[in-house]
């Protein structure tokens, strides 16, 4: 699904686009801006026969993740998150920046600054810390096998 088309997205969304046709995989983005877009989209990705799904980045996704788990889960669509809440609350899989450590990372900017160093003079700071986590228990409910090279790459496997 996707959030609302930002310059990242965009960006993510042309990569993508070269890898699923590289791959020869259909790609699709279903747009659901708010909540209250869910469903629908939901239900295109039923009418398209979805067979997996990958969320973009976005805040109206994370507020919201355990409505998304529950429409994956209602659909039986296996779906790769960027955040493990979404994984520890059923959700499939997940790839993405490790959260605490970009909190411990802000706090450490913002204590330069109180020490006195002026903002402008900080880099720009991107993730160094990405995690990968598998739900087993998901991946059985939706008939999903993980290959074990897979598995052996995760940082966690939630069984």
């Amino acid at each position: 699904m996707g959030a609302k088309l930002t310059l990242a997205v965009l960006r993510s969304q042309s990569e993508i686009q070269l890898t699923a046709h590289e791959l020869r995989v259909d790609f699709q983005i279903f747009e659901a801006s708010r909540p209250e877009d869910f469903d629908s989209a939901f239900e295109a990705m039923v009418e398209q026969r979805t067979e997996a799904l990958l969320l973009f980045p976005s805040p109206t996704f994370y507020v919201n993740y355990r409505s998304i788990v529950h429409h994956a889960e209602r659909q039986r669509l296996p779906t790769m998150y960027y955040f493990r809440e979404a994984v520890e609350g059923g959700g499939f899989m997940c790839y993405g920046a490790d959260l605490p450590d970009l909190a411990l990372r802000a706090a450490q900017y913002v204590a330069k600054i109180l020490r006195g160093t002026k903002p402008g003079e900080l880099p720009v700071e991107q993730p160094t810390k990405f995690e990968f986590v598998i739900n087993l228990k998901t991946s059985k409910a939706l008939g999903v096998t993980v290959p074990s090279t897979l598995l052996a790459q995760a940082d966690e496997v939630i069984e």
